[in-house]
């Protein structure tokens, strides 16, 4: 069984043009979890799959992690699929996205519709179980506590999210030779990793694993190439390693 990740899009929330910061796992090829749901990168996903979303983790509630909900609902909502459209959620971020996407009046303008009629919602703690194998969640430091996070699919991906540099986090998390996607620009700020703050930061070994994402421009991110480190591009895809991630056996 073969694993991978493409990324629908790596951009931070000013670079349109590379698409709002969106990825997702594949198993033998096929979408298998998406993290974010961006509206450049849903158009992304739409694309190269031929449908939208089954499977979503929501790390934040920023526009750029967010804004392809509405479409997200209506193409679930009118469909076979109505309210099987997964979304795992951390549940101290639930109230967040439903203020952010869920809770306006009338869904539908003839009403009769509540937003959350169209998924199946999971709030997730520390770990979740997804197609039988268990992913893992981690705090990240972006804006304010307990409303950012990553996702762990052990020995396979470590996907930080927005955040400010966690070395203390990854060293649980990200300790069976992940592949690391990490958020990165040219320059940090109080809620984004800048190059010069991951060079300082973390071990060599930990940063020879990292994939960076979530930066301003093409010419950053050559900027960010020639100061040694492994940069996305919008609509790559990598290969990961076999999870270790326990699984749920048949009963």
């Amino acid at each position: 069984m073969a694993w991978s990740l493409r990324f629908q899009g790596v951009g931070n929330a000013s670079a349109v043009e590379l698409g709002s910061p969106m990825s997702t796992i594949e198993r033998d090829g096929a979408p298998w979890l998406t993290i974010d749901c961006g509206a450049e990168g849903l158009t992304a996903f739409q694309a190269t799959y031929g449908h939208l979303p089954r499977a979503i983790f929501v790390t934040h509630v920023h526009l750029d992690h967010v804004a392809g909900f509405e479409r997200l609902f209506v193409d679930s909502y009118f469909s076979e699929r109505r309210g099987q459209t997964r979304l795992y959620v951390p549940a101290t971020v639930v109230p967040l996205l439903h203020r952010r996407v869920g809770d306006y009046p009338n869904v539908l303008a003839e009403g009769g519709a509540n937003f959350w009629d169209a998924f199946q919602l999971i709030p997730v703690g520390d770990a979740f179980w997804h197609d039988d194998v268990r992913l893992e969640v981690f705090a990240a430091r972006h804006h304010w506590p307990e409303t950012a996070y990553g996702l762990r699919l052990k020995g396979a991906l470590a996907w930080t999210g927005d955040t400010r540099p966690i070395p203390e986090v990854l060293a649980r998390y990200a300790d069976a030779d992940e592949l690391i996607a990490h958020d990165c620009g040219l320059h940090g700020n109080p809620s984004h990793t800048g190059v010069d703050d991951l060079e300082r930061e973390y071990p060599a070994a930990l940063r020879q694993r990292m994939m960076l994402y979530h930066y301003a421009s093409h010419a950053d991110a050559e900027s960010l190439r020639a100061r040694g480190h492994r940069v996305a591009r919008p609509g790559e895809t990598v290969a990961l390693a076999e999870p270790s991630a326990e699984r749920r056996q048949p009963a």
